[in-house]
């Protein structure tokens, strides 16, 4: 079965799903394959909106782990004016390639850069900086590339998103690691750096898994989720999934996001 062709219907077997769930790339943060087996309510706030409102009225941008570029292109092409320059950062070398190509006709400059290192970029060389889930927020670099009162506009994920699955399959996790991105420690972490956090909105949004092909490509493209997952490792419980979908509906989860707006007071190093 070539990509994007999906047989629906009642006869499809576990074999064929997992087969198909297992077959589709997962570079880039493009999840339009999972339209019609899969579901994520959106947060309010509708980020790449606001992300290309934020791009019009800047002078100098960075996205950082931006990763294939998708929201970032998306927010460009909706922005009536685009701010020279615009940089990107992402450390995973296929979405490197991938974002480079997509976001190459917006004059984007895409720079391989590990998540955990030190942003490539002079002091105050930007006046937004932004990022889309990262996977832990640098404040003290984040903080050093941007101007006195520039902004970090960003959506991250919030804590034990999507446990309900993680769960499933490893069990229940333990306290330190459910209360691990709570906005209120990255509130205290933002302020402890120096910076003022002047709106932080959070939201948990419902998800439904309607086959397991889309457990199973979900948890390859996500891969800090079941950090340990392969087809084969978790047959069972794959398979018993499966059959709770087919007679139950949909497995049901839920993301946690937050919206966070710092700015960097002016008059600050």
């Amino acid at each position: 079965m070539q990509h994007g062709q999906r047989r629906t219907g009642p006869h499809r077997t576990f074999e064929e799903l997992v087969a198909e769930g297992a077959a589709v790339p997962t570079e880039g943060w493009d999840f339009s394959w999972f339209e019609g087996r899969a579901t994520e309510a959106r947060p309010s706030w509708r980020y790449a909106e606001s992300l290309a409102g934020r791009l019009a009225g800047a002078r100098a941008a960075l996205d950082v782990q931006t990763g294939g570029g998708e929201v970032l292109g998306l927010a460009l092409g909706a922005a009536p004016h685009r701010p020279r320059p615009v940089a990107a950062t992402e450390g995973w070398p296929p979405n490197v390639a991938r974002a480079t190509a997509l976001l190459r006709p917006y004059g984007v400059v895409v720079v391989a850069v590990p998540d955990d290192a030190p942003l490539p970029f002079a002091d105050g060389a930007f006046d937004l900086v932004s990022s889309r889930h990262p996977v832990r927020p640098h404040w003290n670099e984040i903080a050093r590339v941007l101007q006195p009162g520039g902004t970090y506009a960003a959506q991250h994920v919030g804590p034990a998103s999507v446990f309900e699955l993680v769960e499933y399959f490893r069990g229940p996790r333990p306290e330190e690691q459910r209360g691990a991105r709570h906005p209120d420690r990255e509130r205290a972490d933002a302020e402890a750096a120096g910076r003022e956090v002047v709106v932080l909105r959070a939201e948990r949004l419902r998800r439904e898994f309607h086959d397991i092909a889309a457990v199973v490509h979900f948890l390859r493209k996500v891969v800090w989720m079941v950090p340990d997952f392969t087809v084969e490792a978790y047959e069972d419980r794959l398979r018993a999934l499966h059959e709770r979908i087919a007679t139950e509906g949909p497995f049901v989860a839920h993301s946690t996001r937050h919206l966070f707006d710092v700015r960097k007071p002016a008059g600050t190093g």
